[in-house]
């Protein structure tokens, strides 16, 4: 499901937490369609793996629930839609029985919220992410919402983000105080494939590492740590060098 539904919306009633009693045998959750390209599948888990690997959260410890091509579900009486990311503050990922479906999606009734952020891939003309979904996604109340286009389907823009004020979308810069992350556009090989992201990036803009890249940041910290300490030492012997040449043994006190 790399685009989601793009089955007409209709009007969403305001959404009110509680779980329904409901039948979740009956809802389609999962439909085995694939993702539309290699392209798309590697940038879907790239707007997901970092932040699952190694981002903290908005806060010391702050759960969060973050995936991609998950079944977003506002009612049972609507299809759901299939954002490619999703990223919801301040709820933990499922941690039931993932072989029931009440586990496998997101229900909105049962995280109690919106999502923080919805993030779509542009793949063709007819996705409907300026239209029904952009209009979808407001009316669920999704505090953000970015559209990436790298392959300029719909114009000559790039990156779209959105953030919600008074129920409707307005434009807003790559940077989401709301989740204290930012979107940058990344130039380079993920899963062996060269191409053009998009990365979540913290203030500084320092990209989120996924977990291969924080270990090879750490690897190279420690390299240089052991490095340092080897150029320490060698000046420490080479001032001892001096210190007996000029009769002063440096081992005593």
């Amino acid at each position: 499901m790399a685009t989601g539904s793009t089955t007409p919306v209709p009007a969403i009633p305001p959404f009110q937490p509680g779980e329904p009693s409901i039948n979740y045998d009956v809802l389609v959750t999962e439909d085995d369609r694939p993702v539309d390209s290699i392209y798309a599948e590697r940038q879907h888990w790239l707007l997901t793996t970092p932040l699952n690997e190694s981002w903290k959260g908005p806060g010391d410890g702050a759960p969060f629930f973050c995936t991609t091509d998950v079944a977003l579900f506002h009612t049972t009486n609507q299809p759901p839609f299939a954002p490619d990311a999703l990223l919801s503050l301040g709820v933990s990922p499922p941690q039931g029985d993932l072989s029931l479906k009440e586990n496998r999606s997101y229900f909105m009734w049962k995280y109690g919220k919106p999502p923080d952020a919805l993030v779509e891939v542009v793949s063709g003309t007819d996705g409907g992410e300026l239209t029904t979904k952009f209009a979808g996604y407001a009316r669920l109340r999704a505090t953000y919402y970015i559209v990436w286009d790298p392959f300029l389907y719909l114009g000559d823009k790039k990156l779209y983000c959105f953030a919600l004020e008074q129920g409707k979308y307005v434009p807003c810069e790559p940077w989401f105080p709301g989740l204290e992350l930012g979107l940058k556009i990344w130039q380079g090989s993920y899963q062996k494939t060269q191409a053009t992201y998009l990365r979540w990036c913290d203030r500084e803009g320092n990209f989120i590492p996924t977990g291969n890249e924080r270990a090879e940041q750490e690897k190279q910290r420690a390299e240089q740590e052991k490095q340092r300490a080897e150029q320490e030492k060698q000046r420490a012997e080479r001032l001892a060098e001096k210190l007996r040449a000029l009769g002063v043994d440096p081992n005593q006190p």
